[in-house]
């Protein structure tokens, strides 16, 4: 059978957003543990737009803000060191973003049900492959987000980079990258990395399909929060649902009820030792989530209705701290994220 999936760097635009969203959260979250907290980020070029609600006892302002959107882009490496490096037509810097806010205050018929019951309705789905050595992510997706891993700390390119791969019964048949390259004799350096990890030594490597890739970040691509859902959950190996887990705190169930999902599929995979996927859904202002946990042929583990505590879940997760950004550098599952309890 042949399976595939992707992953993109920090350095990617749709990753910058989320990124400058994640940020910024935990910069309210370190003054406020209770903040509420939910913005969307595009950007384009030098241009940085934020919209969402905000409901904190942390009031910053707008000057605070652009300076955390800013430091957020200069933390990911586009600082004036690299952007002298690639040249202004090539690449953005941090410090010289425009920045536009529209930001209001979260509406009272939604945190009315926050006292209650999870923020909003929804659909959540977990996955965790049994008995691998990739942290209970399929193969393919562990793979593709090493790769991606190592291109991006290695030096050899930019940091815009995208990486694929395409595996036919467990076995590497292809990998495709696509990274910014000043020279391409730097092409040759690219697919050794690639060669080294394990399995890749005689698959086919293709680096930059078009032969050509320099220009790179927002001005080569418009970023938006929450449109790599499939790279930052299961790479195509399990459903996705609801809202992105980006831009949000942790009273909302776009967050920590795929986390749970995570976690109720890592138990059920240990105690059942095979792969498993778990299905929720909740209603804005309840408690009550209900789930399914089925094995790989869609065969029931367990079914049912089961009562939450949104709060004793965002504490348990440590969602009340300053990890957000932490979450998006490198996706929320996987070795890059023991440290998390979901994880661990």
């Amino acid at each position: 059978m042949i399976r595939f999936s992707e992953y993109v760097s920090l350095g990617h635009p749709d990753k910058v957003a989320d990124y400058i969203s994640q940020y910024l959260l935990d910069r309210y979250i370190e003054r406020d543990p209770d903040s509420r907290y939910a913005v969307e980020v595009q950007i384009k070029g030098w241009h940085v737009s934020l919209g969402g609600e905000v409901t904190s006892r942390h009031k910053m302002t707008v000057d605070e803000i652009r300076s955390h959107v800013r430091a957020a882009v200069n933390n990911i490496g586009y600082t004036r060191a690299y952007m002298d490096k690639w040249g202004t037509d090539n690449t953005i810097c941090g410090d010289l973003l425009d920045i536009d806010l529209y930001i209001g205050q979260q509406s009272p018929d939604i945190a009315q049900g926050l006292s209650s019951g999870w923020g909003d309705q929804g659909i959540f789905f977990g996955y965790y492959a049994y008995g691998s050595d990739t942290c209970g992510l399929s193969p393919e997706h562990a793979l593709a987000k090493e790769l991606c891993h190592d291109l991006f700390h290695s030096g050899i390119g930019g940091l815009d980079i995208k990486t694929q791969v395409v595996m036919d019964d467990n076995r590497v048949v292809k990998i495709i990258v696509a990274i910014p390259l000043l020279d391409e004799a730097d092409t040759a350096k690219v697919e050794s990395l690639v060669r080294r990890h394990k399995g890749c030594g005689k698959c086919e490597v293709i680096v930059n399909g078009t032969g050509r890739y320099v220009q790179h970040s927002s001005i080569a691509d418009c970023g938006t929060t929450g449109r790599k859902l499939a790279v930052d959950f299961y790479g195509g190996a399990c459903r996705i649902g609801g809202g992105s887990p980006w831009t949000k705190d942790g009273s909302k169930a776009d967050l920590t009820l795929n986390l749970y999902a995570r976690e109720l599929a890592k138990e059920a995979a240990r105690n059942c030792q095979c792969d498993v996927f778990v299905s929720l859904a909740c209603c804005i202002g309840k408690k009550q989530i209900e789930f399914s946990i089925c094995d790989a042929a869609d065969n029931i583990i367990a079914d049912g209705i089961e009562e939450t505590d949104p709060a004793e879940l965002r504490r348990h997760y440590k969602l009340d701290t300053p990890i957000y950004a932490s979450m998006c550098r490198w996706g929320l599952f996987g070795r890059h994220q023991l440290d998390k309890v979901w994880e661990r």
